[in-house]
């Protein structure tokens, strides 16, 4: 192995919040591996996603580019991520790594309009399309939901064991409304696969190549649906869910209609909301929720510290190790479950954490940085250029003091926060709404600042900072 490269070992979840791990302030369960990983490395306070939706935020992460200049703005329009353009895979392949990937990868919209209640679909041509990304090595769980959907490699052993018929029937329970226990023993469930694989895959790699592996959770994004023995380590005693009843009597919020019901809604939850308005979902029903999501964390944590001792066990102390998600989840904070269009903290903040080759400390670090922030530190890893990306090295990230802006963007939704003020803009046909948020003022975000004639001139600060985010590529 090279002097000047380090094996990487990529560790995402999926709809994780921030909040929801022990070493971020966490009481309602521990997480007491990834608080092990903060301890050797470096925990990202104020680490962001650059999209709210999977598909752009995985791309970004895979790139280093933003959604608008990596093309992969969406969730459900036709905009997979071209192989044609750089990624995490093919740079790392091209400098003499070993690409592996297990779990969920979500670069190609999924085709939500053929998924049948009574059949799981063939998904071959999406496997065959996620190795042409330059991917030497795939075990595919590409999402709870579309492993339901679709026959992925986890899809086809569930069904073997004889599992797969009751996990899909629950799923399109509609009076489950996504929030039940996992119907089959708990080493059979997605994230339970994902770990076992990955352990199993570090255990046996013998190559003479560096090793790039991301072990995709996809867990705990929705159904929530966590082992029943998980539930024990959960206190929901120590649970609390943030809620200002009076938040969208202001028809200005983003989620009024979402909350109070009405066309213009879009959220995730809302098709399952009794007349579709998320304020109709019971008190017992957020508890069943939020139980089954923190329980999912727990779990995901226990083959983490797996997937860690691997680590150690095959590369010592000479790996780089980043530990992140694509996004949050409302988790009924606010009255909303899911994260379309949502640019609050909840789900624009992310988990973020980095032990770098040798280091052994435990740092805290209050500088603004990004998903795009990913592929830079494992170029540098590599001893590879990254001067493309829309990021930077978290090293060098920190040394420069954090990023100025933050952004995240999606199909008719962009955001941008300096750390304190925050603006967001959506405009989706009916739905066009200005958010301003001033987070010292209002840490859970439940006034919109945007008419206050106080704040006029940070809005149109922020606003100056979206067009020249957008035009620095799209018209040069």
């Amino acid at each position: 192995m090279s002097g000047t490269t380090a094996p990487i070992v990529l560790i995402t979840c999926d709809e994780l919040r921030a909040d929801a791990l022990s070493c971020y302030g966490n009481s309602v369960i521990s997480t007491p591996h990834l608080d092990a990983l903060a301890a050797r490395g470096t925990r990202f306070e104020r680490a962001y996603s650059n999209s709210p939706w999977c598909l752009p935020s995985r791309c970004s992460l895979a790139t280093g580019l933003y959604p608008h200049r990596n093309g992969s703005y969406s969730n459900f329009r036709d905009r997979p991520l071209d192989p044609a353009i750089p990624n995490i895979y093919s740079l790392l392949r091209g400098a003499g790594y070993r690409t592996a990937h297990i779990g969920k990868c979500h670069y190609a919209p999924v085709p939500y309009s053929q998924t049948r209640p009574d059949k799981t679909l063939p998904y071959a041509e999406f496997r065959d399309y996620y190795l042409s990304l330059g991917l030497d090595y795939l075990e595919l769980q590409d999402d709870k939901q579309v492993s339901v959907w679709f026959m992925d490699d986890y899809a086809r052993e569930l069904d073997a064991a004889g599992h797969l018929a009751a996990y899909r029937a629950a799923t399109w329970d509609r009076g489950k409304a996504k929030a039940f226990p996992f119907p089959g023993p708990a080493e059979w469930h997605p994230d339970s696969w994902v770990g076992r694989k990955s352990v199993e895959y570090l255990h046996q790699y013998a190559g003479d190549q560096p090793l790039f592996l991301w072990a995709s959770f996809s867990g705990p994004h929705y159904p929530f649906d966590a082992p029943a023995e998980y539930y024990e380590r959960v206190d929901m005693r120590a649970d609390k869910r943030l809620m200002d009843a009076g938040e969208f009597d202001d028809p200005s919020r983003i989620h009024s209609a979402t909350y109070h019901g009405g066309p213009t809604g879009a959220i995730d939850g809302l098709g399952g909301a009794p007349g579709r308005a998320m304020k109709n979902y019971s008190e017992d029903y957020w508890r069943r929720l939020r139980r089954n999501y923190f329980a999912n964390v727990a779990q995901i944590d226990d083959y983490v510290g797996r997937i860690l001792a691997a680590v150690q066990a095959r590369f010592g102390e000479d790996a780089l190790v980043i530990f992140s998600a694509d996004h949050g989840e409302m988790l009924g904070n606010h009255g909303l479950w899911g994260k379309n269009n949502c640019a609050y903290e909840d789900v624009w903040s992310v988990p973020l954490i980095a032990q770098y080759p040798g280091a052994q400390e435990a740092r805290a670090s209050e500088a603004l940085c990004m998903l795009v922030d990913v592929l830079p530190t494992c170029l540098e890893a590599a001893g590879l250029a990254y001067d493309f990306c829309d990021g930077l090295p978290l090293r060098e990230r920190v040394a420069r003091g954090g990023a100025d802006y933050v952004f995240a963007e999606g199909e008719g939704f962009l955001a941008v926060s300096d750390g304190r003020f925050k603006l967001t803009r959506v405009a989706q046909g009916e739905r066009q709404h200005r958010e301003l948020i001033d987070l010292e003022a209002d840490p859970h975000e439940f006034v919109n600042r945007i008419d206050d004639p106080a704040l006029q001139a940070v809005a149109a600060r922020l606003q100056g900072q979206m067009l020249e985010h957008l035009m620095a590529h799209a018209l040069k």
